[in-house]
């Protein structure tokens, strides 16, 4: 398994818009509304690293509204 958080900054006013549909991924686990440089942040539970950027490229940035991604991979130690 691995994980990745992504923040995301939106056009204003989609806030709402772009919340709901993320939160619709079946990959996703939590979304959280931020205040600040970005908009959401959302936990991405995934089967193999590789597929995150795919998803990230795929299923979020395609969102029309997502203006920015930032992506944080958990790394084991």
């Amino acid at each position: 398994m691995s994980v990745a958080f992504v923040l995301i900054r939106v056009l204003p006013g989609k806030e709402h818009e772009i919340y709901d549909k993320v939160s619709k991924l079946k990959y996703v686990t939590e979304v959280h509304p931020l205040l600040g440089e970005y908009d959401l942040i959302l936990k991405m539970d995934t089967d193999e690293m590789t597929e995150i950027g795919k998803l990230v490229i795929q299923d979020i940035r395609s969102i029309n509204g997502v203006v920015e991604t930032k992506t944080l991979a958990e790394i084991k130690l």
